[in-house]
């Protein structure tokens, strides 16, 4: 928007946990950073980013970023957590018995503002109504399907076991929170693109950033108040989001999710390697146009998107050697991705009475997977926020491991037990071993 001469619209950035190590060198480049993007086929490009206004700098009581968020001059308050950083049960609601999340809600109560998004959120909102700041759009930006309305509810929530009936009114009637679906591939720097910046541009930016050329951002239209004009630059304003980010959400994050598991089983270190070894491209692959497109059809034609193609160009993307995304990044979080993004397609196939045998190879992949780290012999170290230790180790210990893991109902819902889903995982895995020897 900025290049093409719209000057009205500024972002304020800022994390509400502290810690970041690229804060400060943002702050230090006032908010301006390279990105060096890379297509499939080699392209590199290089863009300097300047769209960033301010960076708030990080303390405990959030100060900077609640006197933002309560100004009538803010019309959005946009966020982007991880999957576990919701803290949703099976059932969409807050797990109340998470430490994290009944901390917070006690710091509200106190009229502190936490380290969740609620009791970010909860803060900045009750100083925005206080102060007449007005109506505000609660945008998420993440990897989760429906999230906009989930994250009202969960929000909601929060509000009634803090007790505060007034932020909960204010939450309904001044605010709104659209869905919204984002598609790019941008893993962790690698060591050797601020020297490629440097080299290409002469710009020295510790904080440049490598993603693929590849771009789609798609937001369901309902802002409580102003808005750019997304549109114009290539956004995907619809009235809803549900099929676009059904098939982002099942196709590429459950495929990248094979990738990750089924690669390290292998030995390799990068998606890419992943994607240009026929045998886990292939799970992937079959995962997608056995299972999951056959799921994706059923619920509406003509579907909105053109399934095969889409799926050939995530394939396609994934193997794409300049973007070095590393297993590490994409495999981790496994207990909050299963569900939302693997779960489905089994649960679906096997309501339809129809087979499971590609989608099998997933959950069979993962349990590997897990038993590697119960050994102690990833290659990495695995993060996963939603993950109980303890019962990763019972299922890794369990003298029939694949029943134990087909028991869990976080990982499976309300499929979990099913005797045709431990039957196909069963048999997924003697097929996984004869494959990855």
């Amino acid at each position: 928007m900025r290049e093409r001469g719209d000057r009205r619209w500024s972002l304020a950035s800022g994390d509400i946990r502290g810690g970041s190590v690229v804060a400060p060198a943002l702050a230090a480049a006032g908010g301006r950073y390279m990105l060096e993007t890379i297509s499939p086929a080699g392209e590199h490009r290089y863009e300097r980013i300047e769209s960033i206004g301010t960076i708030v700098p990080h303390t405990r009581d959030l100060a900077g970023l609640i006197a933002i968020g309560a100004s009538r001059d803010t019309p959005i308050i946009s966020f982007t957590v991880t999957e576990a950083g919701y803290y949703w049960d099976s059932a969409d609601r807050l797990d109340v018995s998470l430490v994290e999340v009944a901390a917070d809600v006690e710091h509200a109560s106190l009229g502190r503002p936490g380290t969740t998004i609620y009791g970010a959120l909860a803060a900045i909102l009750r100083a925005r109504m206080a102060a007449g700041g007005g109506a505000v759009t609660l945008l998420c930006c993440d990897n989760l399907r429906h999230n906009g309305a989930r994250f009202r509810r969960a929000l909601l929530q929060f509000c009634a076991l803090v007790g505060d009936s007034a932020l909960a009114h204010f939450i309904g009637a001044m605010t709104t929170c659209p869905s919204s679906m984002v598609d790019r591939i941008t893993p962790r720097p690698d060591p050797g693109v601020r020297e490629r910046v440097r080299t290409a541009t002469g710009i020295d930016d510790p904080s440049a950033i490598t993603s693929e050329s590849y771009h789609q951002w798609v937001i369901e239209d309902d802002f409580a108040a102003a808005r750019p004009a997304w549109e114009e630059v290539g956004v995907q304003m619809v009235a809803s989001v549900a099929p676009y980010e059904e098939a982002k959400i099942r196709i590429l994050n459950g495929s990248h999710c094979a990738l990750a598991w089924a690669g390290t089983l292998a030995g390799h270190r990068y998606i890419h390697e992943d994607a240009r070894d026929a045998r886990i491209l292939g799970i992937a692959h079959d995962y997608v146009s056995d299972d999951v497109i056959p799921c994706l059809m059923a619920t509406q034609t003509p579907y909105p998107i053109d399934l095969p193609s889409y799926r050939d160009t995530v394939l396609a993307r994934f193997a794409n050697t300049g973007i070095a995304d590393g297993n590490q990044r994409v495999a981790m979080d496994g207990f909050a991705k299963f569900p939302g993004f693997i779960a489905p397609t089994l649960r679906e196939r096997l309501a339809a009475g129809q087979s499971i045998a590609s989608s099998a190879m997933l959950p069979a992949a993962y349990l590997k997977f897990l038993e590697r780290w119960h050994r102690g012999t990833l290659p990495f170290i695995y993060e996963d926020q939603a993950m109980d230790p303890q019962v990763a180790t019972s299922i890794c210990n369990s003298s029939d491991p694949v029943g134990a893991l087909c028991e869990n109902e976080t990982l499976f819902g309300e499929v979990y037990g099913h005797a045709h889903l431990v039957v196909a995982v069963r048999e997924a895995s003697r097929r996984l071993d004869a494959l990855l020897p």
